[in-house]
């Protein structure tokens, strides 16, 4: 990560400001208070907003409702942007609105959200989430008195401190974890343990169940010999049965035949009748037909009557035809002169001259159509007159035709029946004929009525003994249900013992596989109790161990750049700095107060490399921030820190300091200057010193 600018508005004592940060060394210059710590707070503040611990007020200018601060920092070619606000409410001052943007592509979220993102841009590991302010602390920014206080910490609170740091306080955990799973595990185990007193009584149940069954399969085998010996019987009874419902078929069957022929005997016998009924209607019929005689001549002079009336009555259809078509003609004429009359009232000038019309001539034209009406309306009277007589005598004469044709109907029928009277007197002989065939069926066929009744007589013996047959049966279908049912029951008997067995040997089952898993628990709790305990705490001493071996060589390293060589530290157990003069040891408080402050920054620059080399893939390792390391530090001590610049192998430093001597060991000086309460930068300057501060 590299930073690039910061932008901030009522950040503590700052109004507006913007500062551009170069690659490799920057020293912020500046009075004691005069506001360069401000600018790494603001740093931080837009990287992860506000911490826990942190209050907003903090940071808000006073008298001011509202801050913002903008970063933008590169990480692998990616420009970064990030926004944030502070707003001041009724009662406490929270952060607003944030937003990043990656390549111009921007995204506003919660506060989380942003945090979240930038975490994956800086590539902290997820189980550093929580842990952001101490990852970030000692890796990039601390201040001086933080790191002076870790130093004094009791040596158990400093050990869980860099367990956290460096990302190892899971073994810890998991020791914990250890001590409370075997807790659990052996409470577990008690518990199931508890569940095993009731085998014995399951396998006994189990022994008895199935010695139940055995005896219940003997009567099963009992049962369906009785069952046998029943449908033995039964099926003597059925083929008895079924002789005899041989003969009783017959019976029914000659029953159904003397039944048909008795039909046939009504049937015929209501022949006989209706013969005899159609012979007396024919007699009556033929002797009614002698009363009357046809005369052709009649017929003959009716039809001539017809002809002559139908003659008479087209003339006079012609002539009222003719005189109704005089009076269609003459009234459209007359309905003309109406229209002409219409016409001529309102014509003011004549259509085919153009000359006025005068009064006289109108009148004299309507006079004479008034006349031609008149004519015509006498004439239409008279017509009229005439065509209702005629139309009088066309009735008449239609009345007369359809009298004429009447009688010629009623000849015509005459005729008919008395040509009927022969074939109905052949018809009567015919039907005598057949009243001789009628009588002969009917004496055979009560014949085989009677010959039937004699046959049915013979078969009504067999009826009581079908009927004991079918009782017999009866009783032994209903023994044969009874032996079904018990067997069935004792197969349901049978079932539920199978079923209660199958729970039971499932039960033992799972009793015996829990009395496996109660002896793996107890292998379990044993082993985690003693051997993975003890690989633990062996690996965590062993990962502590190469920390702190790595660690003390470099924090030696650090401090004997920084002090003379007749003091020299080392780390021990609880990576507590041992100070030691001629093999004698110093205690920390006796040090002096830049003696004290090089521990310090030894000891932050010697962690810083740690945390890097074992975190190497986190984007934040090639910026480290310094907040005034060289405090109580003596003109010799502030010379010997060049070497300890020159040997920082990083692209970008930020140092914080209001030690002049600072600036020649810097590229790039950033001045600030505050005045009545305000913060602004003086200058910002490159300085072209050849180091190897890159």
């Amino acid at each position: 990560m590299i930073l690039k600018k910061l932008i901030i508005n009522n950040i503590r004592s700052y109004k507006d400001v913007e500062i551009e940060f170069p690659e490799g060394s920057t020293l912020l210059m500046g009075d004691i208070g005069s506001g360069k710590t401000s600018i790494l707070l603001a740093i931080e503040f837009a990287l992860f907003g506000l911490q826990p611990s942190q209050r907003g007020s903090s940071l808000l200018r006073n008298n001011e409702k509202q801050a913002s601060v903008k970063l933008e920092f590169e990480v692998d070619d990616k420009e970064i942007v990030i926004e944030r606000k502070l707003k001041k409410g009724s009662k406490t001052i929270s952060q607003g609105e944030a937003s990043i943007s990656v390549n111009n592509e921007k995204l506003e979220g919660s506060v989380t959200e942003i945090k979240n993102k930038v975490l994956s841009i800086l590539n902290y590991p997820p189980e550093f989430v929580k842990k952001i302010n101490d990852l970030y602390k000692f890796t990039v920014y601390t201040p001086q008195e933080e790191m002076k206080q870790i130093i004094l910490e009791p040596a158990e609170t400093r050990l869980n401190t860099l367990r956290h740091v460096f990302g190892i306080d899971k073994y810890k955990r998991i020791s914990e974890n250890l001590a409370a799973l075997g807790i659990k595990l052996r409470q577990e185990t008690r518990l199931q343990e508890a569940q095993l007193q009731n085998i014995d009584q399951k396998t006994r149940d189990f022994e008895q169940k199935k010695q139940e069954i055995v005896e219940q399969e003997k009567q099963i085998k009992i049962i369906e010999k009785n069952i046998q010996k029943v449908k033995q019987t039964k099926e003597q009874k059925q083929k008895e049965i079924k002789e005899l419902e041989s003969k009783i078929n017959e019976k029914r069957a000659i029953e159904q035949e003397r039944a048909k022929a008795e039909i046939r005997l009504g049937n015929k016998k209501e022949q006989l009748q209706l013969a005899e009924k159609e012979i007396q209607i024919l007699v009556r019929q033929v002797e009614e037909g002698k009363k009357f005689s046809f005369d052709q001549q009649q017929l003959e002079t009716l039809k001539g009557h017809i002809k002559t009336k139908e003659q008479i009555k087209k003339q006079y259809d012609e002539e009222f035809l003719t005189i109704s078509s005089r009076i269609q003609g003459r009234t459209a004429k007359r309905q003309e002169a109406e229209h002409l009359k219409t016409k001529i009232i309102g014509l003011e000038k004549c259509p085919t001259c153009l000359q006025e019309v005068n009064e006289q001539y109108k009148q004299n034209i309507i006079a004479n159509a008034n006349q031609e009406i008149q004519r015509i309306d006498a004439q239409n009277l008279e017509d009229e007159k005439k065509r209702q007589e005629l139309k009088v005598k066309i009735d008449q004469s239609s009345k007369e035709i359809q009298g004429f044709q009447n009688s010629i109907s009623e000849l015509q029928i005459l005729k008919v029946k008395l040509q009927n009277l022969e074939e109905k007197q052949k018809k009567i002989q015919e039907i005598e004929q057949q009243k001789i065939d009628i009588n002969k069926n009917i004496t055979e066929i009560t014949k085989e009525i009677n010959n039937f009744t004699k046959q049915i007589t013979d078969f009504e013996k067999y009826a009581p003994v079908f009927e004991q047959k079918n009782k017999e049966l009866q009783d032994t279908t209903s023994s044969e249900n009874q032996l079904n049912i018990k067997k069935a029951e004792v197969n349901k008997e049978i079932q539920f013992l199978d079923q209660q067995i199958k729970t039971l040997e499932q039960e033992i089952k799972k009793l015996e596989e829990l009395s496996k898993k109660i002896a793996h628990l107890k292998e379990l709790e044993s082993w985690l109790s003693t051997k993975f305990s003890l690989l633990i705490t062996h690996t965590e001493k062993n990962v502590m161990l190469k920390l702190r071996e790595e660690f003390s060589e470099l924090f030696s390293k650090w401090f004997s750049t920084l002090v003379s060589d007749d003091l020299s530290v080392r780390l021990d157990e609880t990576f507590s700095p041992i100070v030691q003069q001629q093999d004698y040891e110093i205690d920390y408080g006796f040090l002096s107060g830049g003696e004290r402050t090089a521990v310090a920054l030894a000891y932050r620059l010697a962690l810083n490399q740690v945390i890097n080399s074992l975190l190497s893939k986190i984007k934040t390792h090639g910026i480290v921030i310094l907040d005034e390391p060289t405090d109580g530090f003596s003109e010799t001590q502030l010379d010997k820190m060049r070497d300890v610049l020159s040997q920082l192998k990083v692209k970008q430093l930020i140092l914080v300091s209001h030690e002049q001597k600072m600036e020649s060991f810097v590229d790039n000086i950033i001045r600030f200057k505050k005045t009545e309460g305000i913060t602004e930068i003086e200058k910002q300057t490159k300085t072209f010193i050849n180091n190897d501060v890159l």
